[in-house]
């Protein structure tokens, strides 16, 4: 009976500051106190009895109550954290308050008009006595530095959201003020070595926090895209400025916690289900933060990038990208990380937690399962972009395995589900990334024995292997939405292609099938950029049969047995007659499938319809390929350079120059093909026979017509011969033949490294913001708010 009438005191208080039309005085703390004073609301409570048309009510006719009671709030906060939460009481009273500025700050900051509040520092704020000692240096602190400071603290507050290290005793409490917030970090890792006690109550008080954190920190959601916006997040800025005493804690504890979750525990079948996971929603607030904390905005991401890679960038070049404002301490701390011990904690962490979907047991459903595979995925992405010596501690090793099999398992679960297009994109961007690197490539050819739950054939081959598979199979059989992805999807295929030393027969037939697909008239000249594929897919060819021939007879025997292919794309109709006869074909057929029945018989259909009442937020366009790439030539000893400072080598090279003309995309370059593929292009664009005779004269097909024209012959001699009709004889003779000295001289090895700028920034920012809004759900922190930065659908 008490928690109902808790409730109703609560609920009476709300709507008293609703309808009273004199602002109450600020100093009036019998009224204001009704609203944190109760020790049995919950978030959820909170939710519930502030409704979001009283809090706009409030705002547009009562504003200066709304402001007093935002002050009120954080001054409550703030006075928790300078008195260290000694008692249950004060406790209480913190995390109503943390409840309450979660509810209220969305409102806030839908509003243009009060969006500068919290920056603004409150006349009059010494009125209650709280800052009698040093009123001048905090009454000129602004709202939002104070409630950021109070956070921080009270995320270090012994016995509150930390384990004590004084012994219980009534006058034995810690002065929050003076202790050395690294001694109380949350969990053994990176820079720490002690593992605190497991103490679900701190877990939850930490998550609560983090939580106010996190919608403090969301003022981007309610600004529109723009990539030209160089303005950073003043949150995001002063939060992880040196303004903050607890930041290297904060960073250090939220890492720990991430990397050392183990959602399977001790491996009791259905633990799960027994108890609750305290950690694992902290764990998730953790990864939320984190990946928001480490953004760069707008202008200054390129040059962040550059500077924690290392780049060979000038001095000069570095000033001149300076980004504005104070240096983001969560940034600089990640990109500082360098011990092996250190890397390897947070490798093995991430990558236990990103293979935590394809645990299998014998007992249905008795492990646990985590939700957080996409907030991992932008975590991960974050390290390789900003920690060079991650990325190379990541590939140095067959560890990376342990990453790109849980990456391509999403994939092929992901590419037929419109509402997880999102996914799609981070798992082939951090795939793009890793693929500018050799030893990327290199890894790949170990051979792959696990045996993951996914739909696709079975096969003894590599990991190689394994990524054309289901490279295949999101080209052939995921929606239509995911086309913009084709040129990234061939671009890793070709950066790994000089390093395959033997790709099964399964993975050549895909490729091949790619080919024929792509290379079909009506396809080529149905969009202006289609045939840029063709000439990925050529240059795969050329990589394997220059560079790793000798191993790679299955794949020149599927290019011997699929030779009209290259026939026909070398002969090419080119007159205005043939190009409209084959736009005709366009009607009949599905812009990936080709007459091959292979694509069906791999049940690739329809997009999978998404479940009633699922919603889904908007992306921003992905950049063209020749926006996030830069092409490298790899040397004779193995080291890249960039074609620009290549010259020399590069003029010497005329193959190399044909096989990278097609390399001139337009910006447009993925959504054009999108837009004409699905028949709603407006462009008034149209295939004529100039256009296909300028790209058609540049397609690289001497090396492989050189090789048909040498094996061919010898190939089908043999069949005579010997009356050969077991394809395994003619494998044989193909793994034992040489090409040397009949092939064209071997082009230099073109790699295409992913390149920071400002519109993937931009698409990550609202990708990240966009998995955030959708993963809080309980409570909904911005659900039916006026979120400009995307757009919310239901499908």
């Amino acid at each position: 009976m008490g928690n109902a009438d808790t409730k109703l005191h609560f609920r009476k208080a709300v709507i008293q500051l609703t309808t009273k039309t004199q602002p109450v005085e600020a100093s009036d703390d019998a009224f204001w106190d009704q609203f944190w004073a109760d020790a049995s609301t919950t978030v959820q409570d909170v939710f519930a009895l502030v409704p979001a048309a009283e809090i706009r009510a409030v705002r547009e006719e009562s504003p200066s109550n709304l402001a007093t009671l935002c002050y009120k709030a954080v001054e409550r906060l703030v006075q928790g954290a300078d008195s260290g939460c000694p008692s249950e009481k004060e406790r209480q009273t913190v995390l109503n308050c943390t409840r309450l500025l979660t509810r209220i700050l969305p409102y806030i900051f839908e509003d243009a008009d009060w969006r500068g509040f919290f920056w603004s520092t409150v006349p009059g704020a010494g009125r209650s006595g709280r800052l009698d000692e040093d009123a001048d240096e905090d009454e000129a602190r602004p709202l939002a530095e104070s409630l950021l400071l109070a956070i921080a603290d009270l995320l270090f507050c012994p016995d509150f959201t930390a384990q004590s290290h004084k012994k219980s005793s009534p006058d034995s409490t810690e002065d929050i003020r003076s202790i050395d917030s690294c001694e109380y970090i949350w969990e053994a890792g990176v820079g720490f070595a002690q593992s605190p006690p497991l103490n679900y109550v701190h877990d939850l008080n930490r998550a609560e926090l983090l939580k106010l954190l996190l919608t403090c920190l969301s003022e981007a959601m309610y600004l529109p895209p723009s990539s030209e916006r160089r303005s950073l997040n003043p949150w995001v800025s002063f939060f992880c400025s040196t303004e903050n005493r607890h930041a290297l804690p904060l960073f250090t504890s939220l890492l720990n916690v991430v990397c050392a979750y183990d959602p399977v525990g001790y491996g009791v079948p259905y633990n799960h289900l027994l108890f609750s996971d305290y950690r694992e929603l902290l764990v998730e607030q953790a990864a939320q933060i984190l990946i928001v904390a480490l953004e760069h905005e707008g202008g200054s991401a390129f040059s962040a990038a550059l500077q924690a890679l290392d780049a060979a960038a000038t001095p000069t070049a570095a000033e001149e990208t300076e980004p504005a404002g104070p240096e983001n301490l969560f940034v600089n701390y990640l990109s500082r990380i360098h011990r092996e011990e250190d890397l390897s904690f947070i490798l093995k962490g991430l990558a236990r937690l990103m293979n935590n979907p394809l645990v299998q047991t014998y007992l249905p459903h008795s492990a646990k399962k985590i939700q957080f595979h996409q907030e991992l995925l932008i975590l991960f992405w974050k390290f390789c972009d900003f920690n060079k010596k991650f990325l190379f501690f990541v590939l140095k090793s067959s560890d990376v395995l342990d990453v790109l099999v849980p990456i391509l398992f999403s994939l092929n679960d992901a590419r037929a589900d419109q509402s997880r297009v999102g996914l799609m994109h981070i798992g082939v961007f951090i795939l793009l990334l890793l693929s500018g690197e050799r030893n990327f490539g290199v890894r790949l050819n170990k051979p792959y024995a696990l045996r993951v739950p996914m739909d696709i054939p079975v096969f003894t081959g590599t990991h190689a292997d394994l990524l054309i598979l289901i490279f295949h199979k999101i080209i052939t059989g995921g929606h239509q939405r995911l086309q913009p992805l084709f040129d990234c999807l061939l671009t890793i295929i070709v950066n790994i292609s000089p390093y395959l030393k033997s790709l099964s027969m399964l993975a050549a037939n895909k490729l091949l099938h790619l080919l024929e697909a792509f290379s079909t008239p009506w396809f080529l000249f149905s969009a202006q950029q289609n045939h840029h594929l063709v000439f990925f897919l050529l240059e795969v060819f050329n990589n394997i049969i220059q560079y790793q021939f000798d191993g790679n007879c299955n794949l020149v025997y599927a290019v011997i047995r699929k030779r009209n292919v290259f026939h026909q794309l070398a002969n090419l109709p080119a007159d205005a007659a043939a190009v409209q006869k084959a736009l005709q074909r366009k009607k009949k057929s599905g812009a990936t499938r080709s007459d091959s029945t292979e694509t069906e018989e791999e049940g690739a259909g329809p997009p999978a319809p998404a479940e009633p009442g699922t919603l889904k937020t908007s992306l921003e366009a992905t950049p063209g390929i020749d926006k996030i790439t830069e092409k490298s030539q790899v040397s004779l000893d193995g080291t890249m350079m960039p074609l620009a400072l290549s010259g020399a080598l590069g003029a010497a090279a005329s193959d190399a120059e044909s096989n990278a003309e097609h390399e001139v995309f337009r910006a447009e370059s993925a959504r054009s093909r999108l837009s004409s593929a699905s028949s709603s292009s407006a462009a008034p664009w149209s295939a004529n026979a100039d256009w296909v005779a300028s790209w058609k004269a540049k397609l690289p097909l001497q090396t492989i017509m050189r090789l048909l024209q040498v094996l061919v012959p010898q190939v089908e001699k043999i069949c005579i011969d010997k009356g050969l009709t077991d394809e395994s004889e003619i494998l044989k003779f193909l793994r034992h033949g040489t090409l040397v000295g009949l092939l064209p001289v071997p082009h230099p090895i073109l790699i295409r490294k992913y390149q920071a700028n400002a519109g993937t920034a931009m698409w990550f920012r609202t990708y990240m913001w966009g998995v955030i809004y959708l993963r809080n759900v309980d409570p909904p922190i911005w659900y039916d708010t006026d979120i400009r930065l995307f757009e919310i659908q239901r499908i």
